[in-house]
């Protein structure tokens, strides 16, 4: 089986994992979610944050997101649009969303769009991870080609990726291509992970 097949097999099983979750159990999780990324300064501070709307079986950001409105933060979702990167826009609870062309809840006409390099923190959901920050996403590339600028820059810089999953999606290693854009950090429903500490000594468990 070549590279690109096993990474497929290993999307569909991760996947298949994650939606096989009960309702409990994600709750659980996004209360273990919460307390992790407690322990990350930018948390609660950064102006501009984007997340995501949790689809199949993704780690739900229910409890992380308000929050932020209470500290005066603004909380943004990814706007697919025509091109081949992300624009992300503000939403708050209760306004509307409509499926985008993959069937993922988006902002309805924004009044306002913001590039990536005008966020300052930036939640992504993975599939796996390993703890140098290496991620399988899902094989689309828009996180990759949207902040791909972070390449060249001494990191961490602004805007921190902190990858979003359930602690059973750790992989010992995930081979890097040479689009990937690695991580900052990733939090679990069990710990924060710093990637820059892993990537120097193999640990980065900033556990609680």
């Amino acid at each position: 089986m070549d590279a690109t097949a096993q990474r497929r097999e290993l999307r569909q099983r991760l996947a298949e994992r994650r939606r096989t979750l009960s309702p409990p159990e994600r709750m659980a999780a996004a209360q273990g979610l919460r307390r992790s990324l407690e322990q990350l300064p930018e948390y609660h501070t950064d102006l501009r944050v984007a997340g995501y709307w949790a689809t199949n079986g993704e780690l739900p950001l229910n409890l992380a997101i308000p929050p932020l409105a209470t500290r005066g933060q603004q909380f943004m979702l990814p706007v697919v649009g025509e091109g081949t990167r992300l624009r992300f826009a503000p939403w708050q609870a209760g306004e509307d969303v409509q499926p985008n062309r993959y069937g993922i809840p988006e902002p309805v006409a924004p009044a306002e769009l913001f590039e990536p390099f005008q966020l300052d923190l930036v939640l992504l959901p993975l599939l796996a991870f390993d703890r140098r920050g290496h991620r399988l996403g899902y094989g689309g590339g828009y996180y990759d080609r949207s902040f791909a600028f972070l390449k060249d820059q001494v990191r961490p810089t602004e805007p921190l990726l902190v990858g979003i999953g359930y602690a059973f999606q750790e992989l010992p290693e995930i081979d890097e291509a040479a689009w990937d854009v690695p991580l900052d950090y990733i939090a679990t429903d069990q710990e924060l992970i710093d990637c820059h500490a892993a990537g120097q000594d193999g640990e980065g468990d900033a556990r609680a």
